[in-house]
């Protein structure tokens, strides 16, 4: 009888953390639809793109999908990421373009191979970098995608007004640990 009170209140307890972490998830979500100049529609079309460009780079023989990220702005596709050769660079791009609806595709791909400590202190550099812009007046961190690759950062989002943008970039580029920065930032007129 303990044992099952017991397993009862520990699957409440982990239902109650669940819970916590989708409210969450959804008022994030909800913020960030919110502040981003872009609208829903527009937001939903480059979500929508994503997911498209997504599913088919993992449908190609090629390409290895799990190690290329992708993010749209207007229909603008964005690949970043580290790819073992020069042909599966050129192909990801490709295979971007071929997408009904891609508008241009900027292929920041980088060819060679990345150590688990060097992946590991990409992560850490984009978290440093995201904590940054959350910190940051006036900037909406949440329309802003911050992706690292050997030290390389690239920023892909939207930003309100070109002094944000340059805001935006003085705050990256003199972070500890920025080797370059890619800009990909969009202003909304």
């Amino acid at each position: 009888m303990r044992v099952r009170l017991l397993i009862l209140l520990l699957g409440l307890f982990m239902l109650s953390g669940c819970g916590a972490a989708l409210v969450a998830g959804g008022a994030t979500a909800g913020y960030k639809v919110a502040t981003d100049p872009r609208s829903v529609g527009t937001q939903t079309d480059d979500a929508t793109l994503t997911a498209k460009v997504k599913l088919a780079l993992l449908k190609d023989p090629v390409t290895k999908a799990r190690k290329i990220d992708v993010d749209t702005v207007n229909g603008v596709v964005t690949l970043t990421g580290m790819v073992e050769t020069e042909a599966e660079r050129r192909r990801a791009e490709e295979v971007a373009r071929r997408v009904a609806g891609v508008r241009a595709v900027r292929n920041n791909l980088m060819v060679g191979h990345r150590s688990f400590g060097r992946s590991l202190d990409d992560k850490l550099l984009t978290a440093r970098i995201k904590a940054k812009l959350i910190a940051e007046p006036g900037i909406r961190s949440l329309s802003i995608d911050v992706d690292t690759v050997n030290g390389v950062v690239t920023l892909t989002g939207v930003v309100k007004s070109e002094e944000q943008r340059r805001r935006v970039l003085e705050i990256v580029r003199t972070t500890k640990g920025v080797k370059r920065v890619v800009d990909n930032l969009t202003v909304e007129p």
